[in-house]
């Protein structure tokens, strides 16, 4: 008995003994960690970090946001990796949107081709939330309800400001610029301009019967629009461009109209003018996006949009003028009425067909080739239905039509 209450008075020494090297070690270590964050947060120009565990791509996870925060990791070529990245509302976010089916896939391509630029896919929560604030801001009933219960507009600005831009900032790789996506977004252009003062706003525009017709023969599902009428689609479809391009011109000095005829005929003049509006120097791989699809630091594409097969091609023609032929008389002889915004953004709303320019030659050597390779796999196809030599004249006469036939300039 007595041997055994020594042996439990030694346990009982040891385990105190083990207990207090314990709580010292991690003591020790606590003050250190909480010394070298009042170091990091007391740097110039940091006002906030984002502290917490580290997620892929070296991203700071976890921790609270500040009117400025810190992550770290970048895409080659872009942010220095070795160096923090402080992002805050008033960073120089640039924003893509207008109308689905409209170019915007391919214009945020083409800048993801940038080294120093980072759109990624489209985020599709940020349309939603700022149609939630909208909705909120709109009835003076709620607004009533929030502003009794404190939330009011300061405090719902601050909430959109950081959640917006933590999506932006974390659905991909930092960057020196980077971009958002969701075409629907522009929709709340001027509340997006007064939330992030420095931000810049693209607006893809499209002629809006080739718009439609895309949305219904690829079957593209957009909310409030009949994918069974073209007179309903393009209905919405002057409705939707109309808000956002008004928006637009209010906010003249920090949004660029951007037609996409005209991007796809002379890619070099407009991505020019678009770099040099944005502030982002110049450089050639935005008129070879389709060479860095799926490489690092360069286009990354979702598998669940619908441009997809199409933004893979370099820049073509291919697209303009699929919609002749494809809409109901009624509907065209109407349309001045259904679609007043097609003459007030520069298109002829009897043009049937439409003459939009005369491409680049480039641009004619790039559509020559993805006709070419499309014929190609239509011959080896089983179910062509056209016989080899007619597929050969049908090349002629497609080559003929582009060198002779102009597109008309808006």
């Amino acid at each position: 008995m007595v041997m055994m209450g020594k042996l439990k008075q030694n346990l009982l020494v040891a385990c105190l003994v083990i207990s207090s090297v314990t709580v010292f070690y991690l003591g020790r270590h606590a003050m250190e960690c909480h010394h070298h964050i009042e170091e990091r947060s007391s740097q110039p120009g940091d006002q906030g970090v984002l502290g917490g565990l580290q997620g892929p791509g070296g991203v700071l996870l976890g921790g609270s946001l500040g009117s400025s925060a810190i992550l770290r990791g970048s895409r080659p070529g872009g942010h220095n990796l070795s160096a923090p990245f402080v992002y805050n509302k008033d960073m120089p976010l640039v924003f893509i949107g207008g109308v689905p089916r409209s170019g915007t896939t391919l214009m945020r391509a083409m800048l993801d081709a940038h080294p120093e630029v980072r759109c990624g896919e489209e985020t599709r929560v940020i349309p939603r939330i700022l149609a939630m604030k909208q909705m909120w801001s709109r009835s003076g009933r709620e607004k009533m309800r929030l502003d009794e219960a404190g939330v009011t507009d300061e405090v719902l600005d601050a909430a959109m400001q950081a959640f917006l831009l933590e999506i932006i900032v974390k659905h991909g790789e930092p960057a020196n610029f980077l971009c958002n996506k969701d075409p629907f977004a522009l929709k709340s252009l001027s509340y997006l301009a007064k939330i992030f003062p420095h931000a810049k706003f693209v607006l893809m525009i499209r002629d809006g019967r080739a718009s439609v017709h895309s949305m219904i023969s690829r079957k593209v599902t957009i909310a409030g629009f009949d994918l069974g009428s073209y007179r309903d689609c393009l209905t919405k479809w002057n409705r939707a461009i109309e808000t956002m391009y008004t928006q637009c011109l209010e906010a003249s000095d920090k949004c660029l109209p951007m037609h996409y005829e005209q991007l796809v005929l002379h890619p070099e003049k407009w991505m020019r003018t678009l770099l040099k509006f944005l502030d982002i120097p110049w450089n050639e791989a935005v008129l070879h996006h389709e060479e860095l699809i799926g490489k690092a630091g360069g286009v990354s594409l979702s598998k669940v949009e619908r441009s997809t097969d199409q933004v893979i091609k370099p820049v073509n023609v291919e697209a303009l003028s699929k919609w002749v032929g494809k809409i109901p008389a009624d509907v065209l002889r109407d349309m001045p009425v259904i679609a007043p915004m097609l003459s007030r953004l520069g298109y002829d709303p009897h043009a049937n067909p439409p003459n939009y320019g005369r491409p680049d030659p480039k641009v004619l050597d790039n559509t020559r080739r993805v006709s070419w390779e499309k014929m190609d796999r239509d011959t080896r196809h089983p179910k062509t239905q056209y016989p080899l030599k007619q597929k050969a004249d049908l090349r002629t006469v497609f080559l003929f039509n582009y060198i002779t036939c102009p597109i008309n300039v808006l």
